[in-house]
């Protein structure tokens, strides 16, 4: 039995959920989501009643167990999103690293022999602050953290000096350098 799946859904005032039989629409102060639900019917069910939305499962089936905490958890940080909002933090580290805006992308310098530009995906918003910190916002949990790896995989943190782009808060393990042999 899925633990997450039977957890109702809070949803607060200012949110409104909306379920059509085969795709759930939440509308909230922070955008729009939808999201499509199969098996709807035949593995799980979803009733609006409310402020609250309940996810049940309908059979016993390893399948249907996995889809209730799916389509649970997506609702739920469906709900957070168009509510509270997400974001993800990345700091620029290393002599010469910067980030600068440009449009509504951001163009990162980090020792490449060109600057590499990367633009948000729908419902994103990329944001600096100063020059060496991205923030990456939004309503949608998946879009946020895609736009949070592509950036951070324009140069990783290397393992020796540290530089690069990581995550706020992400600890780098530094190896120890070359000895003398003599």
């Amino acid at each position: 039995m899925s633990r997450i799946g039977k957890l109702p859904i809070e949803v607060p005032a200012s949110v409104k959920v909306k379920f059509d039989g085969s795709s759930i629409h939440v509308e909230g102060p922070k955008g729009k989501l939808s999201q499509k639900i199969d098996g709807v019917g035949k593995l799980v069910n979803i009733s609006v009643e409310g402020n609250t939305v309940t996810v049940t499962r309908l059979s016993e089936e390893n399948v249907a167990n996995a889809r209730h905490g799916l389509y649970r958890a997506l609702i739920a940080s469906m709900v957070k999103g168009v509510s509270e909002g997400y974001e993800k933090i990345l700091d620029v580290q290393g002599v010469g690293y910067k980030a600068a805006m440009k449009g509504k992308g951001v163009e990162v310098l980090v020792g490449y022999s060109h600057p590499v530009t990367i633009q948000p995906m729908h419902n994103t918003v990329i944001a600096l602050e100063g020059n060496t910190r991205i923030k990456v916002s939004g309503p949608d949990k998946y879009a946020v953290g895609q736009v949070a790896a592509t950036i951070r995989k324009v140069k990783k943190p290397e393992p020796y000096k540290g530089k690069g782009i990581r995550y706020a808060g992400e600890n780098v393990r530094k190896k120890a350098g070359k000895t003398n042999a003599s």
